[in-house]
């Protein structure tokens, strides 16, 4: 899921609502949009609310969300899917790190980010974060707190193969379709209703998802991986959740449920 924000008059005044999108990924690789949602400001609270719905449509588990972070979504997550692992995308890591870097350092200080991200493993990860914070800590210490403070969040990865990880490590797929929306959208300044944007980005979504005809790259690589590691896990006494059959991103979340969660 993804919230995308749209100027709306109320009240004589013109202010920020809120549309919350889902995405999923069906078993047969595909991508549907799987609901949109009205609201004020972006919360956790609200993104519970609709994960609340999901598993009351029949969403028994997920196995992985991949977030930007949002305060409190974490959390918010694991209350209503206890079992479900969370990976911080990187690349909103990357944009965070680097937002107070002046432009001077800017090219070698992302330079030197990508051995981080790019390693092949989470211990050449660790080691890289070591050898970038000794060059950089001193003038961006902000920079390699957050890598700190986030690291077993924004390593989850590193436990997937490769084509699985290329999937969760970011949140791309929810992103290109806001983008999307927002061209469909952005000649409208502000909207008079609720109403008027919600229609709006119903016919956005609509023309945005016509092309959604072709399953993603290397399903069935990564239908096969997930079945693997999903075996390998139920050797355990631990119930393990359903693995890949449909993915829904939210908010930068990307959700592994059961096939039988799918609401077209």
């Amino acid at each position: 899921m993804d919230a995308i924000i749209f100027k709306v008059r109320e009240s004589s005044k013109v202010i920020n609502k809120t549309v919350y999108v889902a995405v999923g990924l069906r078993r047969d690789g595909k991508k549907e949009v799987l609901g949109l949602w009205p609201g004020k400001n972006e919360s956790a609270a609200f993104w519970m609310s609709v994960l609340t719905v999901m598993k009351a449509r029949g969403t028994e588990d997920i196995l992985i969300t991949a977030t930007e972070n949002l305060n409190g979504f974490t959390d918010t997550i694991r209350n209503v899917f206890p079992e479900s692992r969370t990976q911080i995308c990187v690349v909103h890591q990357i944009r965070n790190a680097c937002r107070y870097v002046i432009w001077k350092d800017n090219k070698a200080f992302t330079a030197d980010m990508k051995g981080i991200y790019n390693a092949p493993n989470e211990k050449a990860a660790k080691a890289a974060l070591e050898d970038f914070a000794k060059k950089w800590e001193g003038k961006y210490s902000y920079a390699i707190k957050s890598w700190r403070d986030n690291w077993d969040e924004l390593t989850v990865f590193y436990e997937f193969p490769l084509e699985i990880r290329k999937i969760i490590y970011t949140t791309n797929l929810i992103e290109n379709l806001n983008g999307k929306i927002r061209k469909y959208t952005k000649n409208k300044l502000s909207f008079p209703t609720d109403d008027a944007v919600m229609k709006s980005v119903y016919w956005a979504t609509r023309e945005a998802t016509k092309k959604w005809s072709m399953p993603i790259r290397n399903r069935g690589i990564i239908l096969n991986q997930f079945l693997t590691i999903h075996e390998k896990g139920s050797d355990s006494n631990k119930v393990q959740p359903p693995l890949f059959s449909t993915y829904t991103l939210i908010r930068t979340v990307s959700l592994f449920m059961d096939s039988n969660t799918y609401i077209s």
